[in-house]
């Protein structure tokens, strides 16, 4: 029995095997393969220009990484950045889903508007908001607020640490936020209107048809949406260069933007290599801890 079972499994894989041959030799190429190398160089002496491991090391780079300011001033900006724009994004991503989901005119228009900023280039709307909030009167925000005698001098956004991370933050609820709205408005497509008529003739208020239809009904939409943005808030990278560069003196860095600078202007690939090995642990773990938690309120 064990062995038709065994023969019957072998048949199946073969009969798929040539549907997904090609699939499967592009992910050993471009993600299992340098995934296995680049954990191999965090072990050794690397020397990019020959391409060659040279001195085994040992867990040297691992121990200069868990002593280093630069990392854990990088892992809490992550965190915190991480942190507002999963928060925001899901807070705002949801109201909108819900006002544009009660619009029985227009919702195209309205989806269109809130989800341009997704696909609209990040080095654009970087630069964009990096002159919004530019120092002195040149910058938009701080003409406005001077204009409106909310302020008596120009706050120096990017050249200050809490400044510049709120300035990240806001970036990364606005640039996403679209796409938050598109899911939550797509589960919201899911739930029949009958509930929603049938409490409001049970008087009913619209906060409490938010509270007590909503937000149960889109538990699982959210927990989605929490484990994706927060693997997306880890890998923030362009807009930081962009708008602060890390600045002021490597206070906003954020891990990828400490990963790229070890490699690609210290010239420390194998340094770098451990880098994103522990970043790559912290994300799955994240994700894994999310998964549990999931699979035991769906239980």
């Amino acid at each position: 029995m064990q062995k038709e079972k065994i023969s019957r499994g072998l048949n199946q894989w073969l009969e798929v095997l040539p549907y997904i041959l090609p699939s499967l030799i592009l992910v050993t190429l471009f993600v299992i393969y340098p995934l296995i190398r680049n954990i191999q160089i965090s072990f050794f002496d690397y020397n990019i220009l020959k391409n060659k491991t040279l001195d085994f090391i040992e867990f040297k780079n691992y121990k200069k990484l868990f002593t280093s300011k630069e990392f854990y001033l990088a892992l809490r900006n992550t965190i915190i950045y991480t942190t507002a724009t999963v928060a925001g994004q899901l807070f705002f991503g949801l109201i909108l889903a819900n006002l544009i989901n009660c619009i029985k005119k227009g919702q195209t228009f309205f989806k269109v508007i809130t989800y341009l900023p997704v696909v609209t280039s990040w080095v654009v709307v970087s630069l964009l908001f990096k002159y919004i909030f530019a120092a002195g009167k040149s910058g938009l925000v701080n003409y406005f607020l001077v204009s409106l005698n909310l302020i008596s001098t120009s706050i120096a956004w990017l050249q200050n640490v809490e400044s510049a991370n709120f300035v990240l933050c806001v970036f990364g609820i606005w640039k996403g936020v679209g796409w938050t709205m598109l899911i939550y408005f797509a589960s919201l497509q899911g739930i029949s209107k009958t509930m929603y008529e049938a409490a409001v003739i049970d008087g009913a208020s619209a906060l409490q048809r938010f509270y007590k239809i909503t937000l149960p009904l889109v538990k699982n939409t959210t927990l989605y949406l929490l484990t994706v943005l927060t693997i997306g808030g880890f890998g923030a990278y362009i807009h930081v260069m962009m708008i602060t560069n890390g600045g002021p003196m490597g206070q906003t860095r954020e891990l990828m933007n400490l990963v790229y600078d070890t490699a690609f202007i210290s010239w420390n690939f194998s340094y770098a290599s451990a880098q994103a090995v522990i970043m790559g642990l912290i994300i799955f773990l994240l994700s894994f801890v999310q998964r549990k938690i999931t699979k035991e309120m769906e239980n």
